[in-house]
């Protein structure tokens, strides 16, 4: 167990949260979640200002004084609300957002491994744990009805994250579907691939096993801004994946909503390493029709 979890879990009413000393081990210059916070406050706390006085001159004929519920935190000590959280888990994940606090952070910071701060477990007294170490960045007091709007909109994320996730297996379904129809052998996996001592993922690859014949590299870029970027990224791996595999075949499948540039993209990608490019939308048959394209065109 680490030395600052243990030392969270011995905390008690006289103790509401760790130093930034018995956070950070003492031999280590490594920066925790409290160091840049710490470093990005002043501009926060300017921003935070300039927002304001904007927001009550731009809607000053819309500004109403009601009542409200308001929780306040400054009247709660990092023992009282470990006792929150182990009663009522499913706040963690706000109170994570209200302190910019990412679950890879609880991670490196305390050692609180597979966290899922949507769903989280708590073991033994990790809540007290994470308690103590989200009480110095929680806000004197917020509205409930914030607090609440501020979880809505990180979940909305997550979902439209998920929703985008799903495409590439909806892609990956189609290329399995596809080969059965045009005869190839295998299905498609998630395969990865070394050379040079890089390790390389191809989001597709046919047999699921042994040496690949077909790789598909799956792109969803939504933002013209990227397609660069991302462009120079296939290529590299398609050059990386012939120098091993040189008699497989490269395929490039890729959700790009702006379809008067998918010809500029395929010239693009124009490479002796790339054999195919197709794009498809998020509809089932867009899929379907890209995956067999995919499959049936022959090497370049």
């Amino acid at each position: 167990m680490p030395a600052e979890l243990a030392n969270l879990m011995a905390m008690d009413e006289e103790t509401p949260h760790l130093s930034d000393d018995e956070i950070r081990e003492p031999s280590s210059s490594y920066a925790t979640q409290r160091d840049y916070i710490k470093r990005a406050k002043p501009a926060a706390d300017d921003r935070q200002r300039v927002i304001r006085e904007s927001a009550v001159a731009a809607f000053k004929d819309y500004l109403t004084e009601e009542r409200c519920l308001v929780i306040n935190f400054r009247d709660m000590n990092a023992t009282e609300l470990g006792r929150i959280l182990a009663a009522h888990p499913v706040l963690a994940k706000p109170l994570m957002i209200l302190c910019n606090v990412a679950e890879r952070a609880i991670e490196r910071d305390l050692g609180l491994k597979g966290l899922n701060s949507y769903s989280p477990r708590f073991r033994r007294d990790s809540a007290k744990a994470l308690a103590g170490y989200l009480k110095p960045f929680l806000p004197d007091r917020i509205e409930l009805d914030s607090f609440c709007a501020i979880d809505r909109l990180m979940f909305l994320d997550k979902e439209i994250r998920k929703g985008k996730g799903r495409w590439e297996q909806m892609v990956r379904a189609a290329l399995v579907d596809a080969a059965k129809r045009v005869g190839l052998l295998g299905t498609f996996k998630k395969r990865h691939f070394e050379t040079g001592g890089e390790e390389f993922e191809l989001d597709a690859a046919c047999p699921g096993t042994g040496p690949i014949t077909v790789a598909v590299d799956v792109k969803r870029i939504e933002a013209r801004r990227d397609i660069h970027k991302r462009c120079d990224e296939i290529v590299n791996k398609a050059a990386k994946f012939k120098g091993v595999y040189p008699g497989g075949k490269f395929v490039v499948f890729i959700y790009y909503p702006f379809t008067d540039e998918h010809l500029n993209v395929s010239n693009r990608l124009k490479s002796e390493n790339i054999d195919v490019v197709v794009f498809a939308s998020e509809h089932p048959e867009s899929i379907r029709n890209a995956a067999l394209t995919a499959l049936k065109t022959k090497k370049s």
